[in-house]
């Protein structure tokens, strides 16, 4: 669920395919997102999954893997 949930937010802010995104997809070389993006992306997971994202911790999200891996440890959604 996290996954379906992560992807769909990706693909509608950023106008791709969800069903292309993996986990190793790579957020700035892959999807050309940069740092308003990121923001931007950020906030929508704050808003969609109820949780508090630091700006250390955003810096580190490189993947979407690495977003959903975070997300599911941060959520009880699975």
């Amino acid at each position: 669920m996290v996954w379906e949930k992560v992807t769909a937010l990706i693909a509608k802010e950023f106008h791709v395919d969800a069903d292309q995104l993996t986990a190793d997809t790579r957020l700035v070389e892959d999807l050309n997102i940069d740092s308003l993006d990121a923001v931007e992306l950020v906030m929508g997971l704050e808003n969609t999954f109820h949780v508090s994202i630091t700006d250390e911790t955003s810096h580190e999200f490189k993947t979407v893997g690495q977003i959903v891996d975070f997300i599911a440890g941060q959520t009880s959604v699975i």
